[in-house]
């Protein structure tokens, strides 16, 4: 049985390291990075740590071990990961101050339990565990990784705004 929480170890977030390295693009090939997504970002421990002290990230646990996860980053740490600057200048230039969001800095769902809900319950734990006063979940996905995109719309995600950063092309999109 899977359980959802946010992550309370230092165990928890390497294991979350792990999963994230098993599906970053130069760790898998290019036919599986289209059919099954892949990550963009990656996290040192001591970033992921930090995140995690400010909002706990979401993990889903099949017998003690990290199966998936939606990290949680708050605006302040919008300087600290140079892909993710962009995405936050683009938030916002968005809500020009008006909405208070929190921004989901990356999910993934391990192969072995894709398929099951698993992403949809990540994003419904992050919402009951976020702090109070934020009013919407804002995250970013590469155009090229349309299993995320349309996962993403499945749930809810609607799309924000398009933009080009380097030579990617970003969609920023929120869930209220």
């Amino acid at each position: 049985m899977v359980l959802y929480k946010q992550a309370e170890n230092l165990e928890e977030l390497e294991q979350i390291l792990d999963l994230q390295q098993r599906n970053l693009p130069k760790n898998i090939t290019e036919e599986e990075s289209t059919k099954e997504g892949f990550v963009t970002v990656e996290h040192t421990l001591d970033v992921l740590k930090a995140m995690n002290e400010a909002c706990g990230h979401i993990i889903a646990v099949d017998k003690n071990q990290v199966v998936g996860y939606a990290l949680c980053m708050h605006p302040k740490f919008a300087e600290y990961i140079e892909v993710l600057r962009p995405m936050f200048r683009e938030i916002d230039k968005i809500f020009e101050g008006k909405l208070n969001y929190m921004a989901m800095g990356q999910i993934c769902v391990a192969k072995s339990h894709r398929g099951q809900g698993i992403f949809r319950k990540l994003y419904q734990t992050m919402q009951e565990k976020l702090p109070k006063g934020f009013d919407v979940i804002v995250t970013e996905v590469d155009g090229k990784n349309k299993r995320s995109l349309a996962a993403h719309a499945t749930i809810g995600f609607e799309t924000l705004t398009i933009y080009h950063s380097g030579e990617k092309e970003w969609h920023v999109i929120a869930l209220k």
